[in-house]
């Protein structure tokens, strides 16, 4: 782990050092032994932007990949990125992901026409998505050739936990602290410390108050 890193020697590094650990526990210690982090052999590096922080973890079968025109991306400090996670980024698009955030398998990260900016402390379930885009749909073009739009960019504050299968659209922002439960489709902003489940979802309570939580413009019904 002295000699990993992203060019051929320090993926060829990183191979050898599988082979005296187990998968996905073990190389997440491997992770911490090296400023570098551990980028798993099987993970395909397709990007001329791309940032990596101290002890980053990588695991298998990812994806980081960058389209025409696309932006950077930037994984911060002890960031988990975990097998099988898909991240590319288009034209108008770019991904930053903070410290100590963990992304559990089967992910998806599509950054084009805006940003998807995570933050520090989070946790993303499994099969969690994030398209800060849609795509047209008006009469009389095919489908392939419709352009795409978007809200703006999508924005998930510190300390956030989405729960399995939670889908987050263009132009969504949720605040600090806030939990999403399993199988949400996040259309509209989620405040602070709020409890959101459903689709599209809503919100239940707040983390700091058990009653439902009653705030302007947002349906709690």
């Amino acid at each position: 782990m002295l000699f990993a890193g992203l060019n051929g020697f320090g993926r060829l590094a990183m191979r050898f050092a599988t082979w005296f650990v187990p998968p996905f526990y073990g190389r997440c210690i491997l992770a911490r032994m090296n400023r570098n982090g551990f980028i798993a052999p099987s993970a395909v590096i397709h990007h001329a932007d791309l940032t990596l922080g101290d002890n980053i973890f990588i695991g298998d079968h990812v994806v980081i990949f960058q389209d025409s025109d696309g932006g950077p991306v930037e994984l911060g400090r002890g960031v988990l990125l975990l097998g099988d996670t898909y991240v590319q980024t288009g034209a108008g698009g770019s991904l930053t992901i903070g410290e100590n955030t963990h992304i559990q398998p089967n992910c998806q990260f599509s950054a084009y026409k805006g940003s998807i900016q995570i933050g520090k402390n989070i946790e993303i379930a499994p099969r969690c998505a994030f398209y800060p885009y849609d795509h047209g749909f008006a009469p009389g073009e095919l489908i392939a050739r419709q352009p795409l739009t978007t809200k703006g960019g999508i924005v998930v504050e510190d300390d956030v936990w989405l729960g399995y299968g939670v889908i987050v659209l263009d132009g969504v922002r949720i605040g600090k602290g806030a939990v999403i439960g399993a199988g949400a489709v996040v259309t509209h902003d989620i405040p602070d410390g709020a409890l959101a489940a459903g689709v599209p979802a809503r919100i239940i309570r707040s983390r700091h108050n058990s009653s439902v939580v009653q705030l302007k413009g947002v349906d709690t019904e």
